[in-house]
C-alpha cells in the first residue's frame, strides 16, 4: 500500500465510508430532522451542504486512543447535492451525491485528490396523514410522532481502494454497493422536538482483482452489517417575524462488523464509533428555507470507538422546500 501505513489505511476508509451530509427538514420543516425528509404536503426540496473533516488520532482495534504520527495533517472536504421528490400522498424519493477534497500528510508524504464520492438514493414510505407537530397534548393521539419507514442504496460512484489509485489516501468511496433499512421517529411538542433515526445496513459481495492499482489473485470481499443509530433532542425559539431558530443536540453510534474474503472472516475490517454534535437551523416563517450549521465532535478517549478516526466536522447546510 504505497508508502502508507496499515493503520493510516484504514482511518481513511473508515472516513470516507461514514461521511454524513447535512440533512434538511423535518415534519414540520423547522430544520430538526436527521434525515433527507422533505415537509409533509411539499412537493420537492434542494438541499445543499458542505463539511469540513479533519482528523486528529484514531481508535486501534481495541478501541484505544492512538495519536497520529508528529506533523500529521488529515483534512477532507465534501460539497454534498441532495433532491428530494414527492411520489404520492405518503411516498418520497431523494437522492444524495457528495464531491469530496483530500489534503493529508502523513508520515512526511502529502496527497492532495478530488473526486465524485458514493451516491445515495432513498425512498421513504410516510407513515401519518397530517402534520403531528403540536402546540399542546390535548388528547392520547397527540403524542404519536412522524414515522417514516425508508430504503436506501449506497452506490459506488467515488473512487474506491479496487480503483486505479496509488494509495489509501486517493480513495473517496468504499467500492460497495450497500442496502439499508431505515426508520425515523420525528415528534415535536412545541418548543421542543426529538428524533430517533435507525439504520440497518447490508453490503452486496463484489469480486476484487485490483488493490491500489495493483492487480492481484482475484477473490471476492464482503464488508460486514452496518448499524447506524442516533438520539437528538431540541428546542425551537419563535422570533418576531415568525420566522424560527432550533437548537438540537445529538448522539450517534455506528458499528459495523466484519466482513468476509472468500467466505472467511476479515479480521481488517470492522470498525465503530460514538459522536457527539449540535445544530443550528434558521428557517423561514413558511419553512421554505432553512439554514443549517452542525458541529460534530468525537471524543479522544478510549472506548468511543474502534479502528475509526476521531474527527471533528463543521457542515454548512441550505435547504428549499418546493411547494
Amino acid at each position: 500500500m504505497a508508502n502508507f501505513s496499515t493503520k493510516a489505511a484504514l482511518v481513511m476508509m473508515a472516513a470516507f465510508g461514514f461521511s454524513q451530509p447535512l440533512f434538511a427538514a423535518s415534519c414540520c420543516g423547522g430544520g430538526s430532522s436527521s434525515a433527507l425528509v422533505m415537509p409533509k404536503f411539499a412537493t420537492g426540496m434542494v438541499d445543499l451542504s458542505f463539511s469540513m473533516e479533519s482528523y486528529d488520532g484514531y481508535w486501534n482495534p481495541q478501541g484505544e486512543y492512538t495519536e497520529d504520527p508528529v506533523g500529521s495533517s488529515l483534512k477532507q472536504y465534501r460539497f454534498n447535492i441532495g433532491y428530494a421528490h414527492r411520489l404520492g400522498k405518503r411516498w418520497q424519493a431523494s437522492i444524495v451525491t457528495p464531491y469530496v477534497w483530500n489534503d493529508n500528510q502523513y508520515s512526511g508524504v502529502s496527497s492532495k485528490t478530488q473526486g465524485m464520492g458514493d451516491t445515495t438514493i432513498n425512498l421513504w414510505y410516510e407513515g401519518f396523514d397530517n402534520i403531528t407537530c403540536v402546540w399542546k397534548i390535548k388528547k392520547p393521539e397527540d403524542w404519536i410522532p412522524a414515522s417514516y419507514y425508508g430504503l436506501s442504496m449506497t452506490l459506488p460512484t467515488g473512487v474506491s481502494p479496487y480503483d486505479n489509485v496509488e494509495n489509501s489516501f486517493d480513495i473517496t468511496g468504499r467500492g460497495f454497493y450497500r442496502v439499508d433499512a431505515n426508520l425515523l421517529l420525528d415528534k415535536t411538542i412545541y418548543p421542543w422536538n426529538a428524533t430517533l433515526a435507525l439504520s440497518y445496513g447490508k453490503y452486496i459481495e463484489r469480486p476484487v482483482n485490483r488493490e491500489y492499482g495493483r492487480y492481484v489473485a482475484p477473490y471476492d470481499k464482503q464488508l460486514g452489517d452496518r448499524f447506524l443509530g442516533s438520539l437528538s433532542g431540541g428546542y425551537t425559539q419563535f422570533l418576531d417575524n415568525m420566522d424560527t431558530l432550533s437548537y438540537t443536540l445529538s448522539y450517534a453510534y455506528l458499528q459495523e462488523g466484519e466482513g468476509e474474503i472468500n467466505g472467511i472472516t476479515d479480521t481488517t475490517t470492522g470498525m465503530e464509533k460514538q459522536t457527539l454534535s449540535a445544530t443550528a437551523a434558521y428557517a423561514s416563517m413558511d419553512r421554505d428555507w432553512v439554514f443549517k450549521m452542525t458541529v460534530s465532535h468525537s471524543p479522544k478517549r478510549d472506548g468511543f470507538g474502534e479502528s475509526f478516526p476521531v474527527t471533528n466536522v463543521v457542515t454548512l447546510g441550505v435547504s428549499h422546500v418546493l411547494r
